[in-house]
């Protein structure tokens, strides 16, 4: 009986731990020190872009912030590095892992600008390039993190299974990239990318 017990009370415990990651997340602590910073900084202040990697990859984690409307206007899939040059990253499918290093192939936290729409070799042939402002992203550039899409990565949300694996670089569905792009080209002002976890 007493292993019966202690069975069920770690079955419970490692639910339990699993879902502490799904459980919806007040963000607006984010959003107003993020339109704070456009104000600041002359960025965009109608919305801007914040992904929370520390979601599963099968989940949404890509939101779009109406700052007028106070809230999400889209979110989808959004993939994450794959750090394989680090050798203690097993997790690497269902965790994100952060680092600035050229090589690395980790994704990167902080603030971005996005920058310049350019051609891509991936999805759509769309990419537009990510300027860090920060000491956890100041490679971007050089690392030639960009945001662009990939036929990979779906346009449903399919946890528990995870979205592939990147450089780096935020890739999203193709479709969800269309709107990202239409919306990019008609914003006249810089708009702000957020990386957390």
């Amino acid at each position: 009986m007493k292993k019966i017990i202690l069975l069920m009370l770690l079955s419970f415990a490692c639910c339990n731990n699993s879902e502490k990651r799904l459980v919806k997340k007040d963000y607006s602590k984010i959003h107003n020190e993020a339109l704070v910073f456009c104000k600041a900084n002359n960025f965009n202040e109608k919305y801007y872009f914040l992904l929370d990697l520390s979601l599963p990859s099968g989940k949404h984690r890509f939101f779009v912030y109406d700052f007028t409307g106070k809230k999400v206007t889209d979110k989808n899939l959004v993939t994450h590095g794959s750090c394989d040059k680090f050798d203690d990253n097993p997790d690497k499918w269902e965790k994100a892992k952060f680092s600035n290093t050229t090589n690395s192939h980790c994704s990167m936290k902080g603030k971005y600008r996005i920058g310049k729409r350019d051609y891509s070799g991936w999805g759509i042939h769309v990419k537009y390039w990510l300027h860090g402002l920060e000491k956890t992203n100041s490679n971007a550039m050089n690392r030639v993190v960009v945001l662009h899409s990939w036929d990979a990565v779906s346009n449903e949300e399919i946890y528990p299974q995870v979205s592939p694996l990147s450089w780096g670089c935020p890739a999203v569905s193709d479709d969800f990239m269309r709107i990202l792009d239409a919306k990019l080209q008609r914003t006249k002002s810089s708009v702000l990318l957020w990386i957390v976890e």
